[in-house]
């Protein structure tokens, strides 16, 4: 080939270039289901973080630096090693780093606070002492509840991993601690009166994002000192192929004056959730925690 033509030719293809532009990727768009609604299946959500759901006090804006924000993680992971006990580190990979550089998850009050507590409210309590039997204690040991199956789903130390299941007339949300799932028909039905551990929920599509309703959940679970008057909205919506935006407002006007609103995003992991061996009652365990509280009782 002589000089002259490779000339042209990559005149040639500079010319086409410049007619048509440089090659774009082609626009994300979010997976569908066959009755054309977003499809959250197929993956594991993660929802692990560092951002703490308030604010800490010695902080006084909504987001970090890229160098605050590293300095943070860095002093927050060294003072978890230092805690962590006989060497196991409960702590779930995605909480070595903040939600996109931010110092709460609370985006509602501004001040990334809990609104103010309703007057004379009385804040619920464990009943402190040595447990009498398996009722004095918290249901997470009892292997009953954990709070980040929500709603609402606030991080927690470990197993913070979900998977959804649709249909067009119900979506399941199923937690991989105490394997618990919410089964949330989506056809309109009104909220039953009856009280569960995660309460009764509602759901309805607004555009690409599920809207979940949720009342009447029972006095021993909610979030943040809530009671069982505590009314949850979560809204989940696919931002990219990898990641859903999970924001929820708590209501709950006899602890709260005022709702508060919350912001995180759950990542995609090509993983599993495997058995969480941690059965109802735990018995075994059960007996041996009440076995000590009396050996600790004995003068």
């Amino acid at each position: 080939m002589t000089r002259q033509s490779v000339i042209a030719i990559v005149g040639l293809s500079l010319g086409l270039f410049a007619a048509h532009g440089s090659p774009k990727a082609e626009s994300w768009k979010v997976a569908r289901t066959p009755w054309n609604v977003p499809d959250f299946q197929g993956a594991t959500w993660n929802f692990a973080t560092m951002t703490p759901l308030e604010r800490p006090r010695a902080i006084d804006k909504a987001e970090l630096s890229p160098e605050e924000a590293a300095t943070f993680e860095r002093e927050t992971a060294k003072t978890r090693s230092a805690n962590v006990n006989n060497g196991y580190d409960w702590w779930d990979e995605g909480s070595a780093h903040l939600d996109q550089r931010r110092t709460s998850l609370i985006i509602d009050p501004a001040d990334g606070h809990l609104p103010p507590l309703v007057a004379n409210v009385q804040r619920r309590r464990g009943r402190g002492g040595n447990p009498e039997g398996p009722e004095d204690f918290p249901l997470n040991s009892r292997c009953i509840f954990y709070s980040n199956a929500g709603p609402p789903m606030v991080p927690s130390p470990y197993n913070n991993n979900i998977q959804f299941i649709e249909t067009r007339d119900y979506v399941v949300i199923s937690n991989e601690n105490i394997h618990d799932a919410r089964l949330i028909p989506l056809d309109g039905r009104p909220h039953s009166s009856v009280r569960q551990w995660l309460g009764d929920s509602r759901g309805r599509w607004d555009g690409d994002t599920l809207v979940v309703d949720t009342v009447n959940l029972t006095s021993k679970t909610g979030v943040a000192g809530s009671d069982e008057n505590l009314h949850v909205v979560e809204r989940f919506t696919a931002t990219d192929a990898n990641t859903l935006s999970y924001e929820f407002t708590v209501d709950d006007k006899s602890v709260w004056t005022r709702p508060w609103t919350a912001l995180l995003h759950f990542h995609r992991l090509n993983e599993p959730i495997y058995e969480f061996a941690c059965h109802e009652g735990n018995f075994l365990i059960m007996e041996d925690m009440l076995k000590v509280a009396r050996t600790v009782d004995t003068p």
